[in-house]
């Protein structure tokens, strides 16, 4: 009984509460009704798209990063003012979809935002580049993913670059494909040994990519599919090995990024749902919204690759490496065409590291500078691509008036330095500068089971004849 009494008192509560919002809702003029109606309304949807903003967001990989666990050189303090946000992005060799761990990291792309005004620098650390990988190991700097996660990879960018990057995303070629494929393709000029090359390897990308593959027929100007793109972006060889390939990923993240700008939400919307699983990264869903809301006032301006002033060759029980000459050169060159700031000098920590590194190279001598518009095979290059040439920044080597160009071709004879081994055009150097790659040597015996760089496949349709390998940065997603 007393329950039922209980019951009954509350159900009189509430209809006297329905009467007394009815009596207040009555008692409204009907222009503050309709301002009532439209403010729900209005909250509904704001309180749906949240919901389905967090839906997308719990789709990312993502993972927190201390700010503790991230390694920043004591002499960088904020560069060139508050006005810059870097990231970096990493394009994994992953042929599972899977981008958090146990992977080298084929493509890496500083990212350098200009918050002011939205200009968007990308430059591209070759993947061979010697570098301190963590723990003083002098080492390809590809391997730092794969040694210790995103976390391992941003501190050897920071460490030896003077960078203070917290952020990052890494994705996957097959992710890369399939966002090509939904924004329709991008256009791209195509020369006549890039498109033989696409056909060489198409096949192994679109069986990772589980898509099926078309051939292209001819060079020219053209709408390559996702995996056209993908296999674009991933050939090196006879094709201008490294230094071409970063251009031509470059090229391909402008292309799309030009392409998502007129497209319309519903595309947006595909693209999101799609791709996000398979993308890693550390930025918060604050971080992406407010990022996301300019979009479409962000423009690409000029790219490049790292290091400016390189040389390459076999070092024992490193296989073919690219290595910086110097990197503290290079680091005051990066930051200049970074952040306009004139005569860096790179904090203690660079200038140690750059001396290990000098010492392993020994007296070896930098690349000759490339002609503008040619590929490293003296081929006439794609017009449409940057990255055939080191950089696009005016205070790149390529400059022949620049003075502190070791390997200025109109400087030969430079009184500052007459007998530096590494100089190319040095007088003193009898070297014929058109050979500037060193014959292999012998492996160093300390580190017998550590093997040279990977021979090209001779059946470059089998993605399983290219083992990685994550101690000399070698990796089963390049050509």
């Amino acid at each position: 009984m007393k329950s039922e009494r209980r019951k009954k008192i509350r159900q009189r509560r509430k209809a006297r509460s329905k009467n007394k919002f009815a009596l207040w809702f009555r008692g409204l003029s009907n222009k503050k009704k309709a301002l009532l109606i439209t403010g729900v309304v209005i909250l509904c949807l704001i309180m749906a798209a949240i919901i389905y903003v967090a839906t997308l967001f719990s789709k990312l990989n993502t993972e927190e990063i201390k700010e503790e666990d991230i390694v920043v050189n004591e002499e960088v303090v904020e560069l060139a003012g508050e006005g810059y946000t870097n990231f970096v992005l990493f394009g994994g060799d992953s042929r599972k979809g899977d981008v958090t761990k146990n992977l080298n990291t084929d493509s890496i792309i500083i990212v350098n935002l200009n918050n002011e005004t939205k200009e968007v620098k990308m430059i591209s650390v070759y993947r061979d580049t010697l570098l301190d990988v963590g723990n003083g190991k002098i080492q390809k700097c590809n391997s730092a993913y794969s040694r210790g996660g995103a976390t391992q990879a941003i501190n050897m960018l920071n460490m030896n670059l003077d960078l203070d990057i917290k952020k990052y995303v890494t994705v996957d070629f097959g992710a890369v494909s399939e966002l090509v494929d939904m924004l329709g393709g991008i256009e791209i000029n195509v020369s006549d040994k890039e498109w033989r090359e696409v056909n060489k390897y198409i096949d192994e990308t679109a069986k990772v990519a589980g898509k099926k593959a078309k051939h292209l027929t001819h060079g020219g100007l053209q709408t390559l599919d996702g995996v056209q793109a993908t296999t674009y972006s991933r050939i090196r060889k006879n094709v201008g090995d490294d230094y071409a390939r970063t251009g031509r990923q470059r090229l391909v993240i402008q292309k799309v990024v030009e392409k998502a700008m007129k497209s319309d939400l519903a595309t947006i919307n595909k693209i999101v749902n799609k791709l996000f699983p398979r993308i890693g990264t550390n930025f918060t869903m604050t971080e992406l919204l407010s990022y996301a809301k300019d979009f479409t006032k962000y423009s690409i301006g000029e790219t490049t690759g790292f290091p400016f002033v390189k040389g390459s060759g076999t070092i024992p029980g490193r296989g073919s490496c690219v290595f910086p000459m110097t990197l503290k050169k290079n680091v005051t060159q990066l930051h200049e065409f970074l952040y306009g700031t004139k005569d860096y000098q790179p904090s203690s920590k660079v200038v140690k590291i750059s001396g290990e590194i000098a010492s392993i190279v020994g007296n070896r001598k930098a690349d000759p500078v490339e002609t503008p518009g040619q590929n490293n095979e003296g081929e006439e290059g794609d017009e449409n691509t940057p990255g055939t040439t080191p950089s696009t920044n005016p205070t790149n080597p390529t400059n022949p008036t620049d003075p502190t160009n070791p390997t200025d071709p109109t400087n030969p004879t430079d009184p500052t330095n007459p007998t530096d081994p590494t100089n190319p055009t040095n007088p003193d150097n009898p070297t014929d500068p058109e050979e500037p790659k060193d014959p292999e040597e012998p492996k160093d015996p300390e580190e017998p089971n550590d093997p040279e760089e990977p021979k090209d496949p001779e059946e470059p349709n089998d993605p399983q004849v290219n083992p990685t390998n994550p101690e000399d940065g070698g990796s089963t997603s390049t050509p």
